[in-house]
């Protein structure tokens, strides 16, 4: 049978403090009517015992008044004697009867009858006109066992008493036991229902939560699916219609830098057409000033060419479509080439770039290295004052090879650390150079590494006062196989 549980989280947890509270509130009443029964029955015992103690000692004096009256009448033969006699008689009876409530829970009926019979027989002899004078003193000394017999009966009564007591006690610590198995079994079982209603609504809140995650990590291709109660289900259709609008959005997004990257190209593409043409003194020789103007303008060009190459790559990598092209290629060439391609901002900020490039020959995309080193030594350069000193380290270890790019700036701020591979994140200090970044630099350099399977890291090895970012890019592959780019 299907558990029907509330449709609403509010129903839920209500449910749920009512299952919770129900065995304990039944444990409470039970202990309260136990606890009420016991008071009214310890009540009873204790006014039992009060009145067979009363009744009991009250019983022997009225004997012994009788026993004097008896006494009296036998010497005086008065009629005021004789009324006395029977008067004591009847407070006797009246006694016994007042008791015979409690004999008859004692199961000391008979003896009670007998005693008043006893009485009312010894009184009836001695009253007789004719009764002679050893008949009299017969019945006088029958008061000695009449006397054993009221003892016995208070006997009877004390004990019956004392049985009583001991019930009371007895019941007293059964409903003690009981109480303390309800606590026992309450404590592991209220546990349990609160583990069970605790889990029932943490589930979905666990879904939300993994689902927010999901969100806030992009991923945008998972659908979001909460199962609970329907207040929660509806915050899941919720989240899964943003996750749709949200992937809608960066679909646009990367649409649209593909779009603008390709436009931007044509354009950039005939500036540095004219800008060759210039240099290579197609229209004529350039003078020193105007050669030196061509070739700021060629500088920047390449810049506006690596700056739009990136978002064609990162737009590239964002749809997953880029693959690796691997090949054998000396990594020495490639990091002199990038520094050559860069030789006039270098010089043009007096930095110093210091090589110290094992000559190896790595396995890997040449493009996407390329790529790497030049963003990294763009970024080298725009934070690193004048006079500055950027190093470019490269080595084989057993299974990688490690690449360092260092600088002497400022550094990276401590808060800014996890952030500085987002795409479009720029820390708060400024740059330099002409041509501004798009924040997208090191996300591509993270995308580029990460589809060769290996990392890139902020590290602090106190020998560089500036930033310092080590490579790590593994050479155990295949290298026939072409792999998507990162998250692929």
């Amino acid at each position: 049978m299907e558990f029907r549980r509330p449709r609403s989280l509010n129903g839920l947890i209500l449910v749920g403090f009512g299952i919770v509270a129900l065995p304990l509130l039944v444990a409470v009443v039970w202990a309260l009517v136990n606890l009420d029964r016991l008071a009214h029955q310890s009540e009873l015992i204790i006014n039992t015992g009060i009145e067979s103690a009363q009744n009991n000692r009250l019983l022997a004096e009225d004997l012994v008044q009788l026993q004097r009256s008896t006494n009296q009448y036998y010497v005086m033969r008065s009629e005021d004697s004789r009324a006395i006699m029977r008067q004591d008689l009847r407070r006797i009876e009246r006694r016994l009867q007042a008791m015979s409530n409690l004999t008859n829970q004692a199961g000391a009926t008979e003896e009670s009858v007998m005693i008043g019979r006893e009485a009312r027989d010894i009184v009836r002899t001695v009253s007789r006109d004719d009764v002679s004078t050893a008949d009299v003193e017969a019945a006088i000394d029958r008061f000695g066992p009449l006397r054993q017999q009221v003892a016995q009966l208070t006997s009877t009564l004390s004990t019956f008493v004392d049985n009583e007591l001991r019930t009371l006690q007895e019941s007293t610590s059964r409903a003690q036991r009981i109480s303390a198995w309800q606590v026992a079994a309450l404590v592991p079982g209220t546990l349990l229902l609160v583990l069970f209603f605790t889990l029932l609504v943490g589930r979905p809140i666990r879904q939300i939560d993994r689902a927010i995650h999901q969100l806030g990590q992009s991923g945008f291709s998972k659908p979001i699916i909460v199962r609970g109660p329907t207040d929660l289900e509806r915050l899941g259709r919720q989240l899964d219609w943003l996750r749709v609008r949200l992937l809608e959005l960066a679909q646009e997004k990367n649409r649209f830098l593909r779009h603008m990257s390709h436009e931007l190209k044509t354009p950039l593409a005939n500036i540095r057409e004219g800008t060759e043409l210039l240099l290579d003194g197609s229209v004529g020789e350039l003078e020193a000033p105007q050669r030196e103007v061509t070739d700021i303008l060629r500088m920047n060009g390449l810049k506006l060419q690596q700056l739009i190459e990136n978002l064609l790559s990162f737009s590239a990598w964002q749809a997953k479509s880029e693959v690796l092209a691997l090949s054998d290629f000396p990594l020495r060439a490639l990091v002199i080439g990038v520094a050559k391609e860069q030789r006039l901002a270098l010089k043009s900020a007096g930095i110093q770039l210091r090589l110290e490039v094992e000559d190896i020959n790595v396995n890997a995309d040449r493009d996407k290295l390329r790529t790497v080193f030049d963003n990294l030594l763009s970024n080298a350069v725009k934070f690193t004052p004048k006079g500055g000193i950027v190093t470019i380290r490269a080595r084989r270890e057993p299974a990688s090879f490690v690449i360092d790019f260092a600088d002497t700036g400022p550094g990276i701020p401590e808060e800014e650390r996890t952030r500085i591979f987002e795409a479009f994140f720029q820390g708060r200090r400024e740059q330099g150079g002409h041509v501004a970044g798009t924040g997208i630099g090191l996300s591509v350099v993270l995308e580029c590494i990460q589809a060769h399977d290996g990392s890139v890291s902020l590290v602090d090895t106190g020998e560089f006062p500036g930033a310092h970012f080590r490579i790590y890019i593994p050479q155990e592959r295949i290298t026939t196989q072409q792999k998507l780019a990162a998250n692929a």
